[in-house]
């Protein structure tokens, strides 16, 4: 039952259905609060199962390769932007800890305070104390993912500080309470309907009126739009990311679309951007290729809409701006991916999502499966090194090593290498004399998936196939009792691969077997030293 307000033709739902809405929406926020606390496994199967969900990820996925593409059209001129893109990230990697210390002395000349924090608390610590210091209350944030790496709204809101999302897709993951499932796209998960009801049941204006219900974009973008302006105008502080900050002039870069981050970097008092260490460059010459690579490479536009530079607070005479700027630069394992001698390319990424977008693991089960701040391919590399082996080694099996991550990758990390390394590190011994794998190189938990039972499973493999007689025994006894393998024990034995697979049946003789019987002459002259 629906009825038309006097001032407008879009239809309101009436008391009962509103309320039946937040209900819905309650159940479905709980829901998804119970879905992250589940095994990836689990998480994986029931997003496979989502029939909608698998619809509107493969459909975004199709959209965003294809606009890529478009931009994209001589494929040797893109080899060479992304390689002059990597030689630029490996470079500034190369020189971190000097360019780290150059950005703070050119960032404090410019009136901008610095700030250190080696771990997620201690930047969440560090801002709180900043905003407590201004008496700050409220708070607008525009997109930033190193902020939801460290869970900065809950530790914020846990303190009495309310903290709004002004990213749009930001904004409505916040609204349903649930967290991105892309980092350049948050809502992508949610379709025009979702959307829609989830705006008029929890939605309000600054006058605490509810939001009328339309499924016309325009009309829903409008409606956000409206709200978020009134916080932008009253909020005591401003929060946001970095997309590359410039060491030779201390200058923070920011790429947006929708107007929000100038707003939340100019209107507030005070601003505190927040950005992992590794964001930094040493000149603007390296900013424009990094750019167009993640202008191109994200949403398969040539620019973007704001291009946002920022290299201090207000100064005398000048009409807007902050009076204070903060930059908060943030670790959280970053150093220990930096010592690494393999997983050093991690720390290239510009975080496009372009890995993302040409994954078909992700296109099949979402971002939310993953359970982590980053999902798909670099979520992958970047999430078990940050948060741990232990907690998110699972999904390292997310992955088919198809290579379509690495190369859609614009600044060409090798992603499936990557992979495969991590995957090494989850099933090591968790101790070595190696010098490399000593404990401050070597990734959090290593050999936190070891299991006694599958090492001695490879141990007795890799005996076999170095002694003869024993290769010889082992290929017979499978042969002979292959029938074994069709039982319902073997399938038992064999799971979980059998659950997805076809169990395997060996074949009734063996390659060496059939050769011989062919006539085919033996390599090995003594038969004790061939298999």
């Amino acid at each position: 039952m629906t009825h038309t307000n006097s001032d407008s033709r879009i239809p309101l739902a009436d008391t009962s259905d509103i309320e039946k809405m937040r209900r819905e929406l309650n159940i479905e926020q709980r829901d998804f609060s119970d879905l992250q606390k589940r095994h990836f496994k689990v998480r994986a199967k029931m997003a496979l199962e989502n029939d909608a969900l698998r619809k509107s990820f493969r459909g975004a996925s199709d959209f965003l390769m294809g606009k890529r593409k478009a931009v994209f059209p001589d494929e040797q001129a893109l080899s060479g932007l992304r390689d002059r893109g990597e030689a630029i990230r490996q470079y500034s990697l190369s020189k971190l800890p000097e360019l780290l210390e150059r950005l703070e002395k050119n960032l404090t000349a410019n009136g901008i305070k610095v700030h250190w924090a080696e771990t997620a608390d201690e930047a969440c610590a560090i801002i709180h104390d900043i905003l407590q210091t201004n008496n700050a209350k409220t708070v607008v944030k525009g997109k930033s993912m190193v902020t939801e790496e460290i869970e900065l709204n809950h530790f914020l809101e846990a303190r009495g500080i309310e903290c709004l999302e002004s990213d749009m897709g930001e904004y409505l993951v916040q609204l349903a309470g649930e967290t991105p499932s892309h980092i350049i796209m948050p809502a992508i998960h949610k379709n025009k309907a979702q959307i829609a009801r989830l705006m008029h049941a929890r939605a309000e204006t600054a006058d605490g009126k509810g939001v009328p219900y339309t499924e016309d974009v325009d009309e829903l973008i409008g409606n956000a739009r409206a709200i978020l302006r009134e916080k932008f105008m009253t909020a005591d502080a401003g929060i946001s990311g970095v997309n590359m900050a410039v060491a030779n002039t201390g200058t923070l870069c920011l790429v947006e679309n929708e107007g929000n981050g100038r707003m939340t970097t100019t209107v507030p008092k005070l601003h505190i951007a927040v950005t992992g260490i590794e964001k930094v460059v040493e000149d603007f010459s390296h900013v424009p290729e990094l750019l167009t690579l993640l202008t191109r490479s994200a949403t398969g536009q040539k620019i973007s809409t704001y291009f946002n530079m920022i290299s201090g607070p207000r100064k005398a005479g000048e009409l807007d701006g902050p009076e204070q700027v903060h930059l908060v630069l943030v670790d959280n394992g970053r150093s220990r991916i930096f010592s690494h001698p393999t997983l050093k390319p991690t720390l290239q990424c510009i975080r496009c999502g372009a890995c993302m977008n040409h994954c078909p693991v992700y296109a099949r089960i979402g971002g939310h499966a993953y359970g982590s701040t980053y999902p798909g391919p670099i979520g992958q590399v970047v999430t078990p090194q940050i948060g741990g082996l232990e907690k998110h080694g699972d999904m390292l099996s997310a992955c088919s090593l198809n290579g379509a991550c690495g190369e859609a990758c614009p600044v060409r990390i090798p992603l499936p290498d990557l992979i495969r390394e991590l995957r090494a590190e989850a099933n090591s011994p968790a101790q070595g004399s190696d010098a490399l794998r000593q404990e401050w190189r070597a990734v959090k938990d290593r050999g936190a998936k070891r299991t006694w039972g599958e090492s001695l499973i490879w141990k007795g493999w890799a005996l076999g196939h170095k002694v003869p007689l024993l290769y010889r025994l082992m290929t017979l006894t499978i042969t002979r009792a292959r029938t074994l393998f069709r039982t319902r024990s073997a399938r038992n034995v064999l799971a979980p691969w059998t659950d997805t697979r076809t169990t395997p049946v060996p074949a009734k003789r063996s390659l060496h077997e059939l050769a011989r019987a062919h006539g085919a002459a033996s390599e090995y002259p003594n038969k004790e030293e061939g298999l």
